[in-house]
């Protein structure tokens, strides 16, 4: 694949089938630019779960990715998951779009580098977070790139594949403290939590205005829901509850300390206050626009209202569920009252002086503190999974998921 002074053929480049939305790449050729040479060989093609439509989920051959700049990587993951944000667009949230593989959660180790990443080599085992810093000092911030959203994330393809194409090494893929040949499965799913779902609870928490002794509500039991409650609970809170409808995630809740709250038995809010006369100090959002009433239908606005209900004066929430309306998605046309835009009891909010963070995550700010704590023994996140599986089992284990039989499904390529 490459020329005889190391450059990539633009030929070549020329036919790079991108599969985050089916169209081809080019890249001119710089005489300066050369990929390293020393890297492993890869195959032509790889394993991996597409995404075609609402509720359509198979198992394909597609090709391997190569690197396009010497910036990149190439990452050969041993671990994948199933996220709570894939249901988004396999439920049909998202606009349609040509097949394309889904998934931003992935660990595993590197097969190749670019000539101009220096802190990584080959064989280094590496988690890749789901959203991606650029690599470049900004002079304003902007919005992180994701895996496995699309036509919303251009030429980052997903990581429920054997391999994946990281862009900007460097600043992006967490190193870890320990050879591959010295883990546990329960060790590299802990890790690659960091990469999503650990790293988007720990930082609800914090945008929470969370401080130790603090009384926390959490709005969904989901795998992030239960990072955010076990995060605030590691974190020094004096009691976390749990909110949610299913019954096994409410007892896994139990199981690491939270006080569960069945929202279909009884108005949450008053259940808390029952425990909590002022209210919690704080309150947080991991559910989003997919928020249920207690007849279990959708009721967009419905946490953030419970949310500020809960909140005692001066305290504050964190929002990391998703309220990504776009216009036109499947799903809509079968629930037209869903919108992102939802209604705001601005009035209490104010008189009750809260403060409210939201937004995307980037796990590279908290990935140091978490690696270490996952290095440590301190943080086992065991807890959380309900399932391994081949990627074969990977349409099956979607729809048992999209059903809440599921917790958390890894998906393992070893």
């Amino acid at each position: 694949m490459l020329s005889n002074d190391g450059c990539w053929e633009s030929s070549l480049l020329q036919q790079y089938f991108t599969l985050s939305y089916n169209r081809l790449w080019t890249f001119n050729c710089h005489p300066d630019i050369k990929m390293v040479a020393a890297n492993l060989t890869l195959p032509t093609t790889m394993r991996a779960l597409l995404l075609s439509g609402v509720y359509n989920i198979t198992v394909q051959n597609v090709p391997v990715p190569q690197l396009l700049f010497p910036t990149d990587a190439i990452v050969k993951l041993t671990s994948s998951a199933i996220c709570g944000s894939d249901l988004f667009a396999y439920r049909g949230f998202a606009p349609e779009q040509p097949a394309y593989v889904p998934g931003h959660e992935g660990i595993g180790y590197v097969a190749q580098v670019g000539s101009a990443v220096t802190s990584l080599s080959v064989g280094d085992y590496v988690v890749i977070p789901d959203n991606l810093h650029h690599g470049q000092l900004q002079m304003r911030n902007v919005m992180p790139t994701s895996y496995g959203s699309g036509l919303a994330s251009p030429g980052m393809s997903g990581l429920q594949a054997e391999y994946a194409r990281v862009s900007a090494a460097d600043a992006n893929l967490i190193l870890l403290p320990i050879p591959l040949n010295e883990t546990t499965p329960t060790l590299e799913h802990s890790f690659m939590t960091i990469g999503d779902i650990f790293s988007t609870g720990w930082t609800a928490v914090t945008w929470s205005g969370f401080q130790p002794g603090d009384s926390v509500a959490v709005f969904g039991a989901g795998p992030v829901g239960l990072m955010a409650a076990y995060s605030a609970l590691l974190r020094g809170a004096s009691r976390v509850y749990s909110v949610d409808h299913v019954p096994f995630r409410l007892e896994v809740a139990r199981s690491i300390g939270a006080i569960p709250i069945n929202f279909v038995e009884l108005d949450p809010v008053a259940q808390i206050l029952a425990h909590e006369p002022a209210g919690v100090r704080r309150a947080i959002d991991c559910v989003g626009m997919e928020g249920l009433n207690a007849q279990l239908q959708f009721e967009p606005s419905i946490v953030t209202r419970q949310m500020i209900n809960v909140t005692g004066f001066e305290g504050g929430i964190g929002q990391i569920g998703v309220y990504n309306y776009v216009p036109g998605a499947p799903v809509l046309r079968e629930h037209p009252d869903i919108t992102g835009d939802v209604d705001f009891p601005i009035s209490d909010f104010w008189i009750k002086a809260l403060k409210y963070q939201a937004g995307i995550v980037q796990p590279y700010r908290t990935a140091p503190d978490l690696v270490n704590l996952v290095a440590s023994g301190r943080v086992s996140t065991d807890f959380i999974t309900s399932a391994v599986i081949n990627i074969e089992d990977g349409p099956k284990y979607y729809e048992r998921f999209n059903r809440t039989e599921e917790l958390k499904v890894f998906i393992s390529f070893t």
